[in-house]
């Protein structure tokens, strides 16, 4: 019946609405149902009559008007975290009981604050389950839900995969050890958060795998990487198949020492040749403030450059390197991130400042990556200064002109010659057409909803004067940095948020 329908629809966690009809919500009129599925474009009308359906229908969810009709239809939660009734009863009796147990723990131990702290944090997380389904930060309860024990490892998409599947893992020389980080660091800040009281100790099973899980379900690795590191070494004993020979009869860039007294000086003589030649440059620097001095001391020399690092966002990277490539820009600066991944014909030279400063930036692995970047370019070269030749210099210089000779011997034989693969202009934006991504959509302005504020939140109520104070510069500095980038409506959010804090830092701590 349609009554049956409605039910069925809040049990998946669709929410009723009269006026403003949005994902996730559905709206009733007579015998007919509206419904807007979280994961469409449009909308869903479901027309009764009497006990059956009717009729199905796609349509605007603006105007309402019919835009196709439907023979059937499979609808999908509103939400990921929807649970069977039983199973949704059980999950909040058992961080009920969770939470008991951790409050006596933290009373007995004579931390009153931190356990009043948890009971409020965690009652008001079960309320709104019970009247929504889910919460902020529902994930930190997941154990429960998943009927997992404390310590268990969470499931992942690996589970989904065969035994016998073959995993690639690239560029694994830097993805190895982030997978080795990612289980350690949070885990870090969870303890924290856990010992203080803002959450249970459930929290620390909503995590990632750590390295052993991982390698438990793994079977066929194939690790891919210039430089490969000590673990895959390891575990492949030794055995490794190169791929030195380029389809394009390529050669490792030639490289060229010298010394790092004047460095900047005999630099930009290169990059004079190199532009005049047609070509692009990428330099690397060892701190992000040496990379963008250098490049305004360029741009006062009438160069065009660029820089990037770490604080510049994904997409404005792409965007950045798109004008490399285009030839907007000539020279291209960095500290870390000329490495693995970029694929950039037209560099024709690579600088490598300070090459014998030793450290994770000078490394054999950094180094022999960043040279791979002339690579591309029959004309390649690389260039590094320094004073003195470092054992990272020596094992880098050695490995490249191994390969070289390698690949100039299979080139001799085969009679290849090392061609550039150039690309048009149209190939290149179509390659880096994620770029155009980049601009920030337009924003609605919404009134602030009290609950939903930083200081509805039960939590604000005991933090201490020093901690409020904190937390009300923390807001103001949001609000300054999103005026500054002309984000008025979010700066307008923080400007509330800030309001509301202070207000509460006056009753509490009346002058």
């Amino acid at each position: 019946t349609r009554n049956a329908f409605l039910h069925k629809l809040v049990e998946i966690l669709y929410s009723r609405t009269t006026t403003e009809f949005k994902r996730g919500t559905f709206r009733v009129k007579g015998d007919t149902v509206d419904v807007f599925p979280a994961y469409l474009d449009n909308a869903i009308r479901i027309s009764f009559f009497g006990d059956e359906i009717d009729e199905l229908s796609e349509i605007d969810p603006i105007s309402g008007k019919t835009l196709n009709k439907m023979e059937d239809l499979a609808l999908f939660p509103a939400n990921l975290f929807v649970t069977p009734k039983e199973k949704f009863k059980e999950s909040i009796w058992a961080i009920q009981d969770e939470l008991m147990q951790r409050k006596t723990q933290l009373e007995d131990e004579g931390l009153m604050l931190e356990a009043k702290r948890l009971e409020e944090r965690v009652n008001y997380d079960l309320e709104m389950m019970r009247e929504l389904g889910y919460c902020s930060g529902i994930e930190n309860y997941s154990r429960f839900f998943d009927g997992r024990q404390p310590g268990m490892r969470p499931f992942c998409l690996l589970d989904y995969f065969p035994e016998d599947y073959l995993l690639v893992i690239d560029e694994s020389h830097v993805t190895l050890p982030q997978l080795r980080a990612m289980y350690g660091g949070d885990r870090s800040r969870k303890v924290s958060l856990v010992e203080h009281g803002f959450r249970l100790p459930a929290a620390l099973d909503n995590r990632p795998l750590n390295f052993p899980e991982f390698e438990s379900l793994t079977n066929q690795t194939i690790y891919v990487s210039a430089t490969p590191g000590d673990y895959e070494l390891q575990q492949t004993e030794g055995v490794v198949v190169e791929q030195v020979i380029r389809p394009t009869g390529l050669l490792d860039p030639i490289i060229e020492v010298r010394p790092a007294i004047n460095q900047v000086d005999d630099f930009l003589e290169e990059v004079d040749k190199t532009i005049k030649e047609g070509g692009r440059v990428l330099a690397t620097t060892l701190t992000k403030r040496m990379a963008e001095e250098l490049s305004k001391y360029m741009t006062k020399l009438n160069l065009k450059v660029r820089y990037i690092h770490s604080e510049i966002k994904t997409l404005e990277r792409v965007e950045i390197l798109r004008g490399l490539r285009l030839g907007e820009f000539d020279i291209l600066v960095g500290v870390n991130l000329l490495r693995e991944g970029l694929d950039l014909p037209e560099v024709t030279l690579v600088a490598i400042l300070d090459a014998d400063k030793e450290g994770f930036l000078r490394s054999e692995r950094s180094l022999i990556q960043t040279i791979g970047r002339a690579a591309r370019n029959d004309k390649g070269r690389v260039i590094m200064y320094a004073d003195k030749m470092t054992d990272s210099m020596r094992v880098t210089i050695d490995e490249t002109n191994r390969r070289r000779d390698k690949q100039m011997k299979y080139n001799l034989e085969h009679g290849i010659t090392p061609r550039t693969v150039g690309k048009t202009r149209e190939e290149i934006l179509e390659q880096t057409s994620v770029a155009d991504f980049s601009g920030i959509e337009p924003k609605i302005y919404v009134e602030p909803d009290p609950s939903q504020a930083i200081a509805a939140d039960p939590v604000m109520q005991y933090l201490s004067e020093k901690d409020l104070k904190k937390a009300i510069d923390n807001v103001r500095k949001k609000m300054d940095k999103s005026a500054k980038e002309m984000d008025f409506l979010e700066a307008a959010k923080y400007r509330d948020e800030m309001f509301s804090l202070e207000k509460l830092y006056e009753e509490r701590f009346p002058s």
